[in-house]
């Protein structure tokens, strides 16, 4: 009788195969992982836009961090943090509250690294001009590893300028905030070299309408600036709760106010901000965002009793910018997955990346993806030079129109990149589910589209001067494109109309947003890229899906420009 082995044995010497029966196929025709690449040497758009707006003494430090940031045990670490995510204990095995989320080690890592290349700070302890685009461009390209972590790192960096609103406050917290060293130990600030900084404003019966908070602050003293309170209240998000320090907004006798409160009381104590649970998100896994409780917490009023939400704006000014790096960031990472992959797939006998109709969609994602970080770098530069009337003016209007804008456009950018890869782009051990789940969330985080479209008007209707200030921004393009020079005739007529504004808030900062990107390209893009962006973008009626540029766009240059060696 013949057993299996000897069946085996047998048809490999009839056929010469060895082991023909475990050797169902050869793998053949797929992709592999993106890995072990330069972030920054491989981004064209964004190095000129480094060198352009002002940041090109920082090349050599952003090449050496695009290397780090895209090496294959380094892109792991987003991975692992997500699929490790943080574990929250209200009480240790005796019964002691101690509130405490523990993360996976690779959280830490990007922490670390985060802090110790001053992400977090640099453009404060060294301000000189560029500082803000080298900041945003490495904040650019280690998003694209993980945006978890960016959360607890964007509010670090956004609450200095809010904190220096009170001196005496800042003096003591700020050396802290703004050091590079990442000391995660679950101990007081006073024992630690280097913290991090949360935010909590968001409340149940509220939402982004703050002024409807309930949270009270009961003085201990006289009351007023710089002044200690006690907190009794919740915030239905707070994200990052392991953060040491906090700016909450709360009602104080005099209306309501922004308070700087620790997780520890200067005594050594835990200060009774508790943690109920942490939030169940659909993406940014890697983050922490709970529901807490003040019950009774001690916290330092930050600026005027009454003024808060005028004492933080400058916070979530800054969290909202961030906003705009961190889906931007998405959308280059989702172009690089989708280049990758079309340049080693084939089908219908070419590679996907020679195939007309890839070609139009490939091209169009990258069009996106530049527009995006044009108009973020531009922003920077704006960011590195309040001094300059008309660059604060457009950081107050265009920071709302870029955040509305490059956010809701994230998640169908991610949809569409999913689909070019197809089915191995919905499995869940690729980068793309990742993407794709976390594209939608700065769209909602620091204020929804429909908060910063009724923030433009009323920035617009307030201080007409930021509208000047816009219109001698896009005006600087004038003449190079026809279908800009129409578009922004028509956008200013509409100006003009006052009837039904905040009906038209979305169409309005639509075109905004449409205007200013493409502005800046046609001032600083290849004509390859500008003309097909106005085209498709300005002029064209019908289908806005991706993949329909016209049809004499030249999709080599735009595709070669995204890539190496793909004109």
């Amino acid at each position: 009788m013949n057993t299996p082995a000897d069946l085996n044995a047998k048809n490999s010497a009839d056929t010469g195969t060895p082991d023909f029966l475990a050797s169902t196929h050869e793998v053949s025709n797929v992709s592999s992982e993106l890995q072990d690449y330069n972030l920054y040497a491989s981004d064209a758009a964004l190095q000129e836009a480094v060198q352009r707006e002002g940041g090109g003494w920082a090349a050599a430090e952003l090449g050496a961090f695009g290397a780090l940031v895209g090496a294959a045990d380094y892109l792991e670490l987003g991975s692992l943090a997500n699929k490790f995510q943080p574990e929250f204990d209200t009480h240790d095995r005796f019964g002691n509250r101690i509130d405490l989320v523990k993360y996976h080690p690779a959280y830490h890592q990007l922490m670390k690294t985060s802090i110790e290349h001053g992400l977090h700070a640099a453009p404060w302890t060294d301000p000189k001009p560029g500082a803000h685009v080298a900041r945003a461009a490495k904040s650019y390209m280690h998003s694209q590893v993980e945006a978890g972590h960016g959360c607890p790192i964007t509010m670090t960096f956004a609450a200095v300028p809010s904190l220096r609103v009170q001196p005496e406050l800042a003096a003591v917290w700020e050396p802290k905030i703004t050091s590079r060293i990442y000391d995660p130990r679950n101990v007081p600030a006073e024992q630690k070299a280097g913290i991090t900084v949360g935010m909590g404003m968001t409340e149940k019966q509220g939402g982004s309408d703050v002024r409807a908070n309930s949270t009270r602050a009961f003085p201990l003293g006289a009351g007023g600036p710089a002044q200690a309170y006690e907190l009794v209240g919740h915030k239905f998000f707070l994200s990052a709760p392991m953060c040491d320090v906090f700016l909450v907004l709360a009602q104080a006798p005099g209306g309501l106010s922004c308070f700087l409160v620790p997780r520890w009381r200067p005594d050594g104590t835990r200060n009774p901000l508790q943690v109920l649970r942490l939030k169940k998100k659909m993406g940014n896994l890697s983050n922490a965002s709970s529901e807490i409780e003040f019950r009774g917490a001690l916290g330092w009023m930050v600026g005027e009793e009454g003024r808060g939400v005028r004492t933080i704006i400058e916070m979530v000014s800054m969290t909202r910018f961030d906003c705009m790096i961190g889906s931007g960031a998405g959308m280059r990472m989702a172009v690089s997955q989708v280049m990758h992959h079309c340049r080693q797939r084939s089908a219908f006998g070419k590679k996907l990346i020679d195939q007309p109709l890839m070609r139009n969609v490939l091209a169009d994602l990258a069009l996106e993806s530049e527009a995006a970080m044009t108009l973020t770098m531009r922003m920077a530069r704006a960011m590195d030079h309040r001094d300059n009337e008309h660059e604060d003016l457009l950081v107050r209007l265009a920071t709302a129109v870029g955040k509305y804008w490059i956010c809701k456009r994230t998640p169908n950018h991610a949809y569409e990149a999913v689909e070019c890869i197809g089915g191995s782009g919905v499995m869940e051990d690729s980068m793309m589910p990742r993407l794709y789940r976390e594209a939608p969330i700065n769209a909602i985080w620091e204020g929804s589209g429909n908060v910063q479209c009724l923030d433009v008007l009323r920035a617009m209707q307030k201080t007409p001067a930021v509208v000047e200030a816009f219109v001698a921004e896009v005006k600087k393009a004038k003449g190079g494109n026809a279908a800009l020079d129409a578009h922004v005739a028509s956008l200013l007529a509409e100006f003009s109309d006052n009837s039904d504004f905040e009906v038209r808030a979305r169409h309005v900062v639509d075109r905004m947003a449409l205007a200013l990107q493409a502005a800046l390209l046609v001032q600083h893009a290849p004509a390859a890229v500008s003309d097909a962006f106005c085209r498709s973008r300005l002029q064209t009626v019908g289908s806005h899906n991706y993949g329909c540029l016209p049809r004499d766009a030249d999709f080599s240059a735009i595709l070669g420009r995204t890539w190496p060696s793909l004109a």
